[in-house]
Parts: structure tokens; C-alpha cells; sequence
């Protein structure tokens, strides 16, 4: 299994402090899977963007609720508690 280092919240500066500040707001806490991305802090953000956009969108013709449940049963397929 590969290992990435990650920046940890109280070290977090600029763009990627601003970007766990906003995970902190959004869900509570910064969860792996937004620390696993912070080397790269505009990729995170483009990955946040996109991720909001696909689930939070009102352009979807798929509601919030169709959203979660194709999320979540591609997680179980994969075996993956996100």
C-alpha cells in the first residue's frame, strides 16, 4: 500500500487552511480522504469543486437523496467506507 504524507490541520497554511476550515464546516471535521489530497492544495480544491457540483447541484436531474444511494452503493462495491 502506497503512504502519502499529509498535512495536518494545525500545520495547514493559505489555500489548503482555508480549504480544511471549509471541510471543518461542511462535515465537521477534515476526513482522510480531503488529507490525502492536501500536497496538493488546488487539486483538492478542483476535486472539492467537482464533488460539490455532482452531489449538490440543483442542474441534476437526479435528486440529493438518488445522489447518496449511487454513492453509496458504489462504495460497498468497492469495499470503501466513504
Amino acid at each position: 500500500m502506497a503512504w502519502i504524507q499529509t498535512v495536518d490541520p494545525l500545520a495547514a497554511e493559505g489555500l489548503l487552511k482555508r480549504l480544511y476550515a471549509s471541510a471543518v464546516r461542511r462535515a465537521g471535521k477534515v476526513f482522510n480522504v480531503i488529507r490525502l489530497q492536501s500536497p496538493r492544495p488546488k487539486v483538492l480544491r478542483a476535486s472539492t469543486q467537482l464533488y460539490l457540483e455532482v452531489m449538490h447541484s440543483d442542474s441534476s436531474p437526479l435528486s440529493r437523496a438518488q445522489r447518496e444511494m449511487i454513492a453509496t452503493a458504489v462504495s460497498s462495491t468497492n469495499s470503501c467506507h466513504y
